[in-house]
């Protein structure tokens, strides 16, 4: 056995030790593991490869009716493009009654660099670590009153909130064991339906064709967090789970010269290296990706998309999650975030001098979190807009006619 694990690559071999760790933190005790071939994505098809499961475009993946009580029949997408991803249903567990402690609690064991989802409504602030939705990558959670599903998909380096309501029901969500685009899909608790984290839409069973509502999140340092949020909440590790939260299972695999592990998909543009970092806004039916590398290299950006006057703004010290065995030795990769220019009727323009971004009309500061922190506009914050952190293999699969910001 260990001569064959030693045979696989690196993070191949990763995932089967996070597979195994996570099975046995949620008390299972034997897991069959079903995985693909692997396929680089400079020689990946447009959606008519094999899954490695003998799934056709219409016959359901392997075992999905015993695990599943949902409606086959209906899909929106081509079973073929599915695939098992190891686990099986809620093999990664979701947490479903999440805890939460103090920002002073919370700063005994997270570091100053480590990320986490930021996400508000209204005055109420949460923190949801990434050290910890590593190894969930779902939160059914409640923020503000409004039902949250927020979610991770390690793999793509993609970071969303969703609102459960749909309609006047309330979802809670779980973990397939499959991807699609070696993006997570999650499945509903209600009906089963499977969805697609990076979209929001369900693409199998009973609800294929509705659409969850992204609400403003953004990746940002636990630093710049708890100095927007003093009093916020965060996560707590007391989860019910023995996960080694704090430890990356995909030691290097953001590397920009690496392959997306367990993709089978359409051909990647060459646009931009396929695990580059960006962050997508969203604007009505438009996308925008903003690399990361120009980002870092500008700091802020003044733009406009869809008739909306915008700020993107770059800030370095947030550790990738995705690079060193602990998180919080991770590379430095910043964060980025998109906020309206438009505050109290006046259009700001911005510029980034002296190490700080500032607008031209007041000279006010402005922090990550889009606070102004000195200056005529401060204590008040700008407008987070709908904007998606993560890699742009990931992406561009299902939003091909998505813009690439050029400097």
């Amino acid at each position: 056995m260990k001569q064959a694990l030693s045979s696989l690559g690196p993070f191949l071999r990763a995932h089967l030790r996070w597979v195994a760790l996570a099975a046995l933190a949620a008390g299972v005790l034997a897991v069959t593991i079903s995985l693909p071939p692997i396929q680089s994505p400079r020689n990946a098809g447009t959606n008519t490869n094999s899954t490695g499961s003998g799934a056709s475009a219409d016959t359901p993946p392997a075992d999905a009716a015993s695990e599943f009580k949902t409606d086959f029949t209906k899909h929106g997408v081509p079973y073929s493009e599915i695939l098992s991803g190891g686990p099986s249903k809620d093999g990664i567990p979701a947490i479903d009654a999440p805890k939460y402690v103090s920002v002073g609690e919370a700063n005994d064991w997270i570091k100053p660099v480590e990320p986490v989802i930021a996400v508000q409504v209204g005055d109420d602030a949460r923190a949801f670590p990434i050290q910890i939705l590593i190894w969930h990558e779902i939160v059914n959670a409640e923020v503000g009153g409004t039902p949250l599903a927020v979610t991770f998909c390690p793999l793509c380096n993609t970071a969303i909130a969703y609102e459960r309501a749909l309609g006047a029901q309330v979802l809670d969500f779980g973990t397939t064991g499959r991807l699609r685009f070696s993006n997570l899909v999650m499945y509903d608790r209600q009906t089963e339906s499977w969805w697609q984290q990076a979209t929001g839409a369900a693409i199998v069973g009973s609800l294929t064709g509705a659409q969850l509502r992204a609400r403003p999140a953004s990746m940002i340092s636990w630093a710049d967090f708890k100095a927007a949020h003093p009093d916020g909440r965060v996560l707590s590790r007391d989860t019910g789970y023995g996960l080694a939260y704090g430890r990356n299972p995909y030691p290097g695999y953001d590397d920009i010269h690496s392959s997306p592990f367990l993709y089978q998909g359409p051909a990647i543009p060459g646009t931009l290296p396929a695990m580059a970092r960006i962050l997508v806004v969203l604007v009505g039916d438009q996308a925008v990706a903003y690399p990361f590398s120009v980002l870092a290299a500008k700091h802020v950006i003044d733009d406009s998309v869809g008739g909306e006057e915008m700020l993107v703004i770059w800030s370095p010290g947030t550790a990738s999650p995705l690079d060193q065995e602990r998180i919080a030795q991770g590379q430095d990769i910043g964060s980025a975030a998109a906020f309206s220019r438009v505050i109290d009727g006046q259009h700001l323009t911005f510029v980034y001098q002296n190490s700080r971004v500032t607008d031209r009309e007041t000279g006010s500061v402005w922090d990550i979190s889009g606070r102004a922190t000195a200056g005529a506009f401060a204590g008040k914050s700008l407008t987070l807009l709908d904007g998606v952190n993560t890699f742009w293999f990931n992406w561009i699969a299902f939003r091909p006619d998505t813009r690439v910001y050029q400097a």
